[in-house]
């Protein structure tokens, strides 16, 4: 299975939204694939106000969340462009606290969810299994000169290997070929920060992205004219203990 997360989609379903808390966003989906049980990756960007605060709260599918503007922090760590988090099912994260710019985050995920589950109130929702959080370092876009004066490829470790969990990204000078590691786990999504990807299936732009499920052929994939800065990120198999109890 291979899907595209694209900025036209977004621009279509852009909304206002608020939550039963007071917590109030926006939110634009990047990449729908419906709302069945099984694989159906989507990819949505959450735009947070200024000083506004996001609690802390757990889901039941393992994702990732990538910063694509403002700052802020996430639990004790400060974020930015390019910083990746990643929290496993029924893993509780947060505070989310935006800064005076605001912040806006895409939310990654292999199997479609809908919903937030707050703690501490929510914590008879918990259920028993491992519990797998990672935060990567800050990791801004590169400029397009800087993509452009690249000589050679360069990779950046961001979430070390860990079973099927993992996330890097790769700076490639303009026409030079990509070449990811195989899909696993639960897929790999490939998010553009900056420049073009191009792939068998059409031209990516800056947040943009594209999803391979386990197994799929990540081949046949180039930089662009510019140059790219690629998000590859390894999504893992849900655990076991969490085989039942999806899509609260």
């Amino acid at each position: 299975m291979i899907a595209l997360g694209s900025a036209a989609l977004a621009g279509e379903t852009r909304h206002h939204r608020a939550l039963d808390n007071g917590f109030s966003f926006h939110r634009s989906e990047w990449m729908q694939s419906g709302p069945g049980p099984g694989l159906s990756p989507t990819v949505f960007l959450v735009e947070q106000p200024p000083a506004s605060v996001l609690m802390p709260h757990f889901h039941m599918q393992n994702q990732f969340q990538v910063i694509k503007d403002g700052s802020g922090t996430l639990g004790p760590r400060a974020v930015g462009p390019g910083s990746v988090h990643y929290a496993g099912a029924f893993t509780g994260y947060g505070p989310v606290v935006a800064g005076p710019a605001g912040l806006s985050y895409f939310t990654i995920r292999a199997v479609y969810e809908t919903g937030a589950n707050f703690l501490p109130a929510a914590r008879d929702r918990l259920q028993r299994g491992p519990k797998r959080h990672a935060q990567g370092p800050l990791h801004e876009p590169l400029s397009m000169d800087a993509l452009r004066g690249l000589a050679s490829a360069r990779r950046v470790q961001l979430i070390a290997p860990q079973d099927d969990l993992e996330a890097y990204a790769l700076q490639l000078p303009p026409f030079a070929p990509v070449e990811t590691s195989e899909p696993g786990g639960s897929g790999q999504f490939q998010l553009v920060l900056a420049g073009r990807l191009e792939t068998p299936q059409g031209r990516l732009r800056a947040w943009e992205s594209r999803y391979l499920s386990s197994g799929e052929d990540a081949a046949g994939c180039t930089a662009g004219e510019s140059g790219l800065h690629l998000l590859v990120l390894q999504m893992p198999a849900n655990a076991p203990e969490y085989a039942k109890g999806f899509n609260g």
